[in-house]
């Protein structure tokens, strides 16, 4: 493998999906007011809908200090951590900004990331909230009112020093949705030797207002993937990871994003296999029959059994007989994300729930 030269400046990673232009704009505008322009954006497209994509990466070309990576994840959960460790692996600074596209960031930001830069150390910032209004207005930084400030437990926009982070494999690929990989990245970090610093002398960072993830989250099945339970699945990871002290995690496919090949691949692969609900069914797919495919394309539909509608059905269950035991829908997207994001995250694979909310589609390249 070719060795990564690295160069001396700032490269900032963004992790992207489906976010409003407007947003990002308001961010990148921030950057352009910077005191020190020597650095790079690295904005990380983590499958965007065609739509997004399109307008969003129109916008990056507008400023010559960010370049635009898509990976073709549209059919697979969000994972920052993954997002991110694609930035990592396309960076050839040898300091690296974890940021967020609802950041605005004070002038002299940059400057003061040079300020710090240490490879001893890893630091992390107090970040002012602005309300829903505020964050539409267009304002020097200055001049914006903050609800609130965060605290020393919010990690998430971090500066490193790039060769730590490699050493210990990037952020933890398990962690998907929302939770977790921020601390788990900076307590990995002090297991190796670096400090973790909380840099709150001043507020230098703006988040825009946008719904939480946590308040999104659902208990039914709906069309946009969501997983029951995985901020609660996240941080019982990072207990974990604390308990055994862990320090390097993911293989060496960590960082690597979906090619268009693959997603086309995947696209057009025909649906090999329809399951029903029955438990039996499901885990023994899951289970028995998943772990034994090489070197294809597995694709299965997952429906409702018939029978579960019927009348027979209801009569039996309802007189104490023996019935089949079933899944709903909703259960069976649990399961199934779960087992993915446990073993097959680093595979090329597509999971999508469909518009009548009645069957679920995956396809995996193994």
């Amino acid at each position: 493998m070719k060795q990564k030269k690295y160069r001396k400046m700032i490269g900032i990673i963004f992790p992207y999906r489906n976010r409003e232009v407007e947003r990002v704009k308001r961010s990148l505008d921030s950057l352009s007011l910077q005191e020190n322009h020597n650095f790079k954006v690295i904005f990380v497209d983590y499958g965007s809908d065609l739509a997004s994509s399109s307008a969003i990466k129109e916008l990056i070309f507008q400023y010559k200090f960010a370049s635009y990576i898509y990976s073709f994840s549209e059919f697979q959960p969000w994972s920052r951590a993954k997002a991110l460790n694609i930035g990592l692996k396309n960076t050839t600074a040898d300091y690296v900004f974890t940021a967020d596209v609802d950041m605005i960031f004070s002038p002299n930001f940059i400057s003061k990331l040079y300020e710090l830069r240490n490879p001893l150390k890893a630091y992390y910032f107090k970040v002012g909230f602005l309300s829903e209004k505020e964050s539409k207005a267009d304002k020097k930084f200055e001049d914006y009112s903050i609800d609130f400030n965060t605290g020393v437990g919010a990690q998430g926009l971090s500066l490193f020093y790039l060769k730590n982070v490699e050493e210990i494999g990037g952020y933890d690929e398990f962690l998907h949705f929302w939770g977790a990989e921020d601390i788990d990245i900076h307590e990995r970090l002090i297991r190796t030797g670096t400090e973790s610093i909380f840099y709150n002398e001043e507020t230098l960072l703006l988040h825009q207002w946008h719904q939480s993830y946590r308040k999104s989250e659902t208990a039914v099945l709906i069309e946009g993937l969501q997983l029951k339970g995985v901020v609660q699945l996240n941080h019982q990871h990072l207990k974990s990871n604390q308990k055994n002290k862990v320090t390097k995690v993911n293989n060496e496919k960590w960082g690597n994003l979906i090619s268009e090949a693959d997603f086309n691949e995947l696209e057009t692969a025909d649906c090999q296999i329809t399951l029903n609900n029955k438990l039996e069914v499901i885990d023994h797919f899951l289970f028995v029959e998943l772990p034994q495919y090489k070197d294809k394309i597995v694709s299965v539909q997952f429906t409702k059994d018939d029978f579960q509608d019927s009348l027979k059905y209801k009569v039996k269950k309802l007189l104490g007989k023996t019935v089949p035991q079933y899944y709903s829908l909703k259960e069976i997207n649990d399961r199934l994300l779960l087992h993915i994001i446990s073993f097959y995250h680093t595979y090329p694979y597509s999971f999508k729930i469909d518009k009548n909310l009645k069957s679920i589609r995956f396809k995996i390249k193994k």
